[in-house]
């Protein structure tokens, strides 16, 4: 986080910049960053101001930020006061981790405060009186008088700045302190992700093996029916001889070379006949258990080996995520994504296309109304999100999500424009998309395959971004 000093240094740079600007635009991109776009004469600044504890900072950026659809309500109240408004003063307080915009728009004086104090990070709108209007936070009630927050040992002003000479250009302690917490926003974001992957594939590797034991006991039953084809076709050679009604029959078997007399078990409660067929069906059940079953545990197994090694790869920390644009950039600045190991043989194998969003999350997409079927219906879950291009065909989208968390924006954003991509809408570009819980989603009796009904869903508009497709289509398979 920012120090007293980084903080006065910063300022020094950027308040005769930005005194007596006007603020243009106001942007909140995440829930705790707000990007002003202050205008003056000849040259437009972009102001961030960020409460994150881990991140807390105020400086000017060049970094283009991907907002959400609907502005939180924090950005909605200060563009229905502030847009337009000029700024009069930007200072620091107190020598403090502080800064107070001062401003004057339509309705008087007003201060908007940011509080760059760590875990405690805050920004607030008082009114002409220092009366609390609003509190991005909510820490402090509507109308209450400001208060500071207590100052931290007084040595931190005396501290040089980490970031002063660092960078040489327009705006050196503001270009170093951008780039110093985009790096920092990127490690975290890989290590979330990461921590996020590794849940995953513990979990699918408890689910495989599961699988792969109850597999095992089911072709181990179907074992016991081995040499129930013989028994049939003994008891058919004597199917007249038998008497309904016995519960076993002794007879010569003549498929074994030394002619043995074997005793077959019967069910005193049906014909021989019934008895014959019932000892065909299970020799056919066994037969199906060998063709299908240890195919399937095979495959099973050498996927355990991928999780594992998956596994294996995070926990040593030689794992890479997949390729994904990084907070706040407006260049192809990616994390790379390594070109083979378990992550790429995964995101290959089986059908659908398959994307990552600009979040970490996987996307997959059906190409065909039979995997829009097998997708819906076979590898999604109750809690995934589920969409579909509205009132025409289409590609069904499940994004993976775990229990009980909701799709972060980017994510909504990204498979949203996949389902409009993947439908009779990419001729126009634009058009509306429903998403969903996959719980929602029912099969639609008697129609053809594919066909669904949604019981309960919400609307999205969407248009075409090339940009935004581009990055998809990066991570794509």
């Amino acid at each position: 986080m920012l120090t007293a000093s980084d903080v006065a240094e910063v300022l020094t740079e950027i308040s005769p910049l930005l005194r007596g600007g006007w603020i243009q635009k106001i942007q909140q991109p995440t829930d705790r960053t707000l990007v002003l776009d202050v205008r003056v004469p000849g040259q437009t600044h972009r102001l961030l101001i960020s409460c994150h504890p881990d991140f807390a900072r105020l400086h000017i950026t060049t970094r283009s930020s991907t907002n959400p659809q609907t502005p939180p309500p924090f950005c909605q109240f200060l563009r229905a006061h502030f847009q337009g408004a000029k700024i009069d003063d930007i200072r620091q307080v107190g020598n403090d981790r502080i800064v107070e915009l001062q401003i004057t728009g339509r309705e008087g004086a007003h201060a908007i405060v940011c509080e760059l104090t760590g875990n405690k990070a805050n920004i607030l709108v008082l009114d002409a009186g220092g009366r609390v209007l609003r509190d991005l936070s909510r820490h402090h009630p509507t109308g209450q008088a400001y208060t500071s927050p207590p100052q931290r040992n007084s040595h931190h002003e005396t501290t040089p700045s980490r970031f002063a000479g660092r960078v040489a250009g327009k705006l050196p302690v503001s270009e170093a302190i951008d780039a110093y917490y985009c790096e920092q926003e990127a490690t975290q974001t890989i290590d979330r992700i990461k921590q996020e992957r590794l849940r995953a594939l513990k979990k699918m590797l408890k689910r495989e093996q599961r699988l792969i034991e109850a597999w095992r006991n089911d072709l181990s039953k179907a074992t016991a029916y081995r040499d129930y084809a013989r028994y049939g076709e003994l008891i058919k050679a004597n199917l007249g001889a038998i008497m309904k009604g016995t519960d076993h029959v002794e007879m010569t078997d003549y498929f074994d070379d030394r002619l043995p007399h074997i005793t077959i078990p019967l069910d005193p409660m049906k014909s021989p006949q019934r008895n014959m067929d019932d000892y065909f069906r299970k020799h056919r059940k066994y037969l199906a258990a060998e063709r299908e079953l240890k195919p399937r545990i095979e495959r099973a197994v050498h996927g355990i080996e991928r999780l594992c090694q998956e596994i294996t790869y995070i926990e040593q920390g030689t794992w890479t995520p997949p390729a994904m644009p990084l907070a706040h950039s407006n260049k192809a600045t990616t994390v790379r994504a390594i070109s083979k190991g378990p992550l790429a043989t995964d995101r290959r194998r089986g059908p659908f296309r398959r994307f990552i969003s600009t979040d970490g999350l996987l996307i997959f997409v059906g190409r065909n109304a039979r995997e829009n079927d097998e997708l819906t219906f076979g590898l999604a879950k109750s809690d995934d999100l589920w969409l579909h291009a509205r009132g025409t065909p289409g590609s069904h989208v499940v994004v993976r999500l775990s229990k009980g968390t909701d799709p972060p924006s980017e994510t909504l954003r990204d498979a949203a424009m996949l389902a409009l991509l993947y439908s009779d809408f990419k001729k126009s570009g634009k058009g509306d998309v429903i998403y969903t819980r996959r719980k929602w989603v029912k099969k639609a009796k008697g129609q053809a395959q594919g066909a669904i009904v949604v019981t309960q869903d919400k609307s999205l508009h969407v248009s075409l971004d090339k940009n935004r497709l581009e990055a998809l289509k990066s991570r794509g398979s």
